[in-house]
């Protein structure tokens, strides 16, 4: 009978490892841009739950619809504060379209580059990045739900260049509240409330 071959058991030597890893080999400044790329994203959830929150309470309702309506607007806001960001712009497009006092024109354009732009999201979120090249550009690993590979090496510029976009984006959601005539909801600029708290 042959003995067992002898398993070299190892483990990770955590004092060994270089200071910030696995990110140590990107400049703080990539993972400042990175961050703040990501938070954009966040704020542009953010300001698309409170647009569905203006749309839906300034939408006029039939005698007939009030209780209904009501009825189905605590979920609704619910949902706003919860969904992920695809989610969010289909139910902000509804609301739009919903609405007998929006004035936006190009909504389903609005709604179709959120929407894009959740691609690049889930990239910047959920990708696990490499050692960038000698153009400090980093290739993330990341693969879709239809088995997509990502394959475009990103850097500084590319993170700038998004953030610019995402925030284009809230600003084009908050317009389409304000250009109403309404106050943004947690905004202080112009415009009428549309909640006032009681006294």
């Amino acid at each position: 009978m042959k003995d067992a071959p002898k398993i070299r058991r190892t483990i990770i030597d955590r004092n060994g490892l270089p200071v910030q890893f696995p990110t140590h080999r990107h400049s703080a400044k990539f993972w400042e841009q990175l961050g703040r790329t990501v938070a954009t994203f966040g704020f542009l959830e953010e300001i698309l739950g409170k647009a569905i929150f203006a749309f839906t309470a300034t939408r006029n309702y039939s005698a007939q619809e009030i209780d209904a309506a009501y009825e189905a607007w605590l979920p609704q806001l619910q949902r706003a504060l919860t969904d992920q960001l695809w989610s969010l712009a289909e139910s902000y497009g509804k609301a739009v379209r919903s609405s007998q006092n929006a004035t936006i024109k190009n909504v389903d354009e609005l709604v179709d580059d959120i929407k894009s732009a959740t691609k690049i999201r889930n990239v910047l979120c959920h990708g696990s990045w490499r050692a960038p090249d000698e153009d400090g550009k980093s290739l993330p690993l990341f693969i879709n739900k239809d088995n997509e590979i990502f394959e475009t090496p990103i850097d500084m510029a590319f993170l700038d260049q998004v953030q610019r976009h995402v925030t284009e984006l809230a600003c084009a959601v908050i317009d389409s509240v304000t250009h109403m005539g309404w106050q943004f909801p947690g905004g202080a600029g112009p415009g009428e409330k549309i909640w006032a708290c009681p006294s």
